[in-house]
């Protein structure tokens, strides 16, 4: 009986570490998450945010100057690149969470706007029902940093 009160918790610390393994190591395939933001049709969960259409912040910047700034604001976020390029005005990102490394796609599309650029963002979690908000977090944060930056 001691060994099973022992065995239980052993068991059970290895198999968070082993999800965590997975998690980390699971594969963001371009073929499913590199996807044009207004293209989407907004998942039926409340695992994710997407700004597009008249949501979308336009800055006054031109796309190259707007894609040099948001490679360094995905980088300060650990972002790394699943597909794409913010040179390209359609980038992917995988961002992964500190403990357990659930990752999260973040779509990304500049187009010109006028003399500016404005800024499409799909960020969705691969796994879950519910984000508690961490997707509508990022996509606010990602874009005050692009505000901050250009000063808008």
């Amino acid at each position: 009986m001691m060994r099973m009160i022992l065995l239980v918790p052993i068991l059970l610390v290895l198999v968070v570490l082993a999800a965590g393994v997975w998690f980390r190591l699971v594969p963001m395939t371009p073929a499913q998450w590199h996807v044009v933001p207004s293209d989407v049709t907004p998942p039926s969960s409340p695992n994710f945010a997407l700004r597009v259409g008249t949501d979308a912040p336009v800055f006054t910047q031109s796309p190259d100057v707007i894609a040099d700034l948001l490679t360094n604001v995905a980088q300060d976020a650990g972002a790394k690149i699943i597909a794409g390029s913010p040179q390209s005005g359609h980038v992917s990102y995988v961002v992964r969470s500190r403990i357990m490394g659930f990752p999260d796609a973040i779509s990304i599309r500049l187009m010109p706007e006028g003399a500016g650029t404005k800024l499409e963002i799909f960020s969705r979690s691969r796994y879950g029902y519910s984000d508690l908000g961490v997707n509508a977090a990022r996509v606010a944060a990602w874009i005050a940093a692009l505000e901050t930056q250009t000063g808008t």
